[in-house]
C-alpha cells in the first residue's frame, strides 16, 4: 500500500492552512539535501499555482513528474495542472498514462478522476472515484466526486447515494446538500430546507458558502410555488459574494465592444476548411444550449466534446496579450489583425482526441460567442448556432444558477441589474454576428422555438449543419452520453414547456428589470 511521505503530507496540510512560507522554506530545505527528491518540486508547483503563478507551476510539476517518471501521484499532479490551464489533450494524455499504473493510494486515483470530470469523460472519471473511495472511504470529498460524475453520467440514485455518504462524514457539506437538491423537485414531505436554514446561520459569514446554501434553500422554495421568497433568498445569497468581489461591469461591456470590433479586421476568413467541421454551439447559460447539443450529439454522426477552452486558450496564446485572464478586452484588440490559420489548425488537432472518432463534433462552451468572427476566421467550415430565449428568462436563469465560484466570467449573475445589463449587450453582440456572419455557418435559434415545434426546428438544425435527418435526434433524452452541465437532469427528460415565462411567477420583483430592458406584455 502506498503511503504518503512524512514531508509531503506535512507540506500538504501547510499549503492547506495557507502556511506558504513554512512550506515554500522545507521545500527548498529537502532540494538542498537532495535535488533529485520529486516531493518538494511538488509542493513548490501546489504554492506556485495558488499564487496563479501557472508558468512557474507548470514548470515544477513537470520537473517533478520527470523526477519521478513512473509514479502514478506526479503523473496524475501535472495532468490536473494541465487541465487547470485549459490545456485538456495533454492533460487527458497524462491522466490515461496514470490510469493505467498500479494505484494503490485514494487521492491520485480522485485526482485523475477530476482530471477525467473535468475533461467531460465522466464514464472514465466514475471508475477513478470508486476506486478512491474503496481504498480510503474516510474523506467526504471523494464521496462528493463521485456523486458530481454519477449525477452528469444521468446515474442519479447512485449520485444521491454518494452525496449522502459524503454528508454523512462531514454534516456541514454544503456542497453535497446543494447538489442534493439539484437531483429532484423538493417536496413539503422529502426536503432538507430546515438543515439548510441552519446551516445558513452558521455560515453567512463565509460568502461562498452562503451562496450554495441559500441557492439550495431558494431551489427548495421556488420548488413549494414560493417563488417571491426564494427571489429574496436569491438576493441574501448574493449579496455577500458580490460585495467580496472586486467586479465591474464595465469590463464586462468593454468585452462585448471589443468582440463586436474584431469585425473590423480587413483580413478574411482564411482559417482550416477541415472536413471535421466543428459545430460550435453559444448563447448565455440556461438558454437551451445544452439541449441543442444533445439533439446534435444524438445524432450518430456527431459526439458533443463538451464546454471547450480550447479556442479561447488558442486566441490567447496567438494574441500574446499581458493579463492573467484568458478572456478580455486587450486580448480581442490584439488579435484582430492576426492571421488565425495556425489557430485553427492547432483547435483541430488539439480536439481530435475528445471527439471520440466522431465524424462531426460540437463544442458547447457557451461563452464563445465573444469568438464568433475570429471563429469564422480561424475556421471557415465551422458553423455556429447561437440561441436565443426570452429576456426576461434569460435574465431570471442566469441569475438563479449557482455558476462555479471559481469562474469569474458569470459573476455578473450575482447581481440582477448586471444580469440585465450583461444582457443588454449579449443582444447587441449577437445583431453584430446577424449582420456580418454569412446565414450558411450562423444561425440563431430560440429555446422557445424548439419546445413548441421540435421537429421542425430539428430538421431545420440539421440541415444548417448539413447532417441528414435522424429520428434520435428527436429522442435526445435517451442520448447515454454525459452531460457536464446545470442542466444533467432536465435533459435527460422529454421537452417540457415548464419553464417557459417562469419569469413571470415572480410578480413585481424582476420590473426594475423588465423596465430597463424596455419589455411591456405579457408578449415579450
Amino acid at each position: 500500500m502506498w503511503m504518503m511521505d512524512k514531508v509531503l503530507k506535512q507540506g500538504l496540510a501547510d499549503i492547506a492552512a495557507q502556511r506558504y512560507r513554512a512550506a515554500h522554506a522545507d521545500a527548498i530545505q529537502r532540494i538542498h539535501a537532495d535535488v533529485s527528491d520529486p516531493i518538494p518540486y511538488y509542493l513548490l508547483a501546489r504554492i506556485a499555482l495558488e499564487h496563479h503563478n501557472f508558468a512557474k507551476s507548470g514548470e515544477l510539476f513537470a520537473r517533478a513528474q520527470a523526477l519521478a517518471p513512473n509514479d502514478p501521484f506526479y503523473i496524475a499532479a501535472h495532468a490536473e495542472y494541465l487541465v487547470t490551464v485549459g490545456r485538456q489533450i495533454e492533460a487527458m494524455r497524462l491522466a490515461d498514462e496514470a490510469a493505467g499504473l498500479d494505484i494503490s493510494d485514494a487521492f491520485t486515483a480522485d485526482t485523475i478522476g477530476v482530471v477525467y470530470s473535468r475533461t467531460g469523460f465522466h464514464e472514465k472519471a466514475v471508475p477513478l472515484f470508486e476506486r478512491a473511495v474503496e481504498i480510503d472511504p474516510a474523506p467526504p470529498n471523494f464521496h462528493y466526486n463521485l456523486g458530481a460524475s454519477l449525477q452528469f453520467a444521468g446515474e442519479f440514485e447512485r449520485a444521491e447515494s454518494a452525496y449522502k455518504a459524503s454528508i454523512e462524514r462531514q454534516p456541514d457539506s454544503y456542497r453535497a446538500y446543494s447538489a442534493l437538491v439539484s437531483l429532484c423537485s423538493q417536496t413539503p414531505e422529502k426536503n432538507y430546507l430546515r438543515k439548510l436554514k441552519e446551516l445558513f446561520e452558521e455560515e453567512k459569514a463565509d460568502p461562498d458558502k452562503a451562496l450554495h446554501i441559500g441557492h439550495a434553500i431558494a431551489k427548495t422554495l421556488e420548488d413549494f410555488g414560493e417563488f417571491e421568497e426564494s427571489f429574496d433568498w436569491l438576493l441574501r445569497a448574493k449579496s455577500g459574494k458580490r460585495a467580496a468581489l472586486d467586479y465591474r461591469l464595465e469590463s464586462d461591456l468593454e468585452l462585448f465592444s471589443a468582440a463586436a470590433d474584431t469585425v473590423a479586421a480587413s483580413v478574411t476568413a482564411s482559417g482550416v476548411l477541415s472536413d471535421a467541421a466543428p459545430i460550435f454551439i453559444v448563447g448565455l447559460p440556461r438558454t437551451g444550449t445544452t439541449l441543442v447539443d444533445r439533439i446534435l450529439s444524438s445524432h450518430p454522426d456527431v459526439v458533443s466534446a463538451g464546454e471547450l477552452n480550447t479556442f479561447a486558450s488558442l486566441i490567447k496564446a496567438q494574441a500574446g496579450s499581458s493579463s492573467n485572464l484568458v478572456l478580455d478586452a486587450e486580448t480581442l484588440r490584439n488579435v484582430v489583425d492576426s492571421d488565425l490559420a495556425d489557430v485553427g489548425h492547432a483547435y483541430i488537432d488539439e480536439t481530435e482526441r475528445l471527439t471520440r472518432g466522431a465524424a462531426r463534433f460540437t463544442d458547447k462552451m457557451p461563452l464563445n460567442f465573444f469568438y464568433v468572427w475570429l471563429i469564422h476566421r480561424a475556421l471557415p467550415n465551422a458553423r455556429v448556432v447561437a440561441l436565443r430565449r426570452n429576456p426576461m428568462d434569460t435574465c431570471l436563469s442566469n441569475f438563479r444558477q449557482l455558476f462555479s465560484t471559481g469562474f469569474s466570467y458569470y459573476n455578473y449573475s450575482l447581481d440582477i441589474d448586471d444580469t440585465a445589463a450583461y444582457y443588454e449587450g449579449f443582444d447587441k453582440l449577437l445583431a453584430v454576428w446577424r449582420q456580418h456572419m454569412p446565414a450558411s455557418h450562423f444561425i440563431e435559434l430560440r429555446y422557445e422555438d424548439i419546445v413548441h415545434d421540435q421537429e421542425n426546428k430539428t430538421r431545420e438544425l440539421l440541415a444548417f449543419c448539413e447532417l441528414p435527418w435522424n429520428e434520435a435526434c428527436l429522442r435526445f433524452h435517451e442520448n447515454a452520453a454525459p452531460v457536464a452541465t446545470a442542466s444533467s437532469v432536465q435533459v435527460r427528460q422529454p421537452l417540457y414547456s415548464g419553464s417557459i415565462g417562469r419569469w413571470k411567477k415572480y410578480h413585481n420583483r424582476l420590473d426594475a428589470i423588465r423596465r430597463r430592458l424596455k419589455l411591456k406584455g405579457e408578449a415579450d
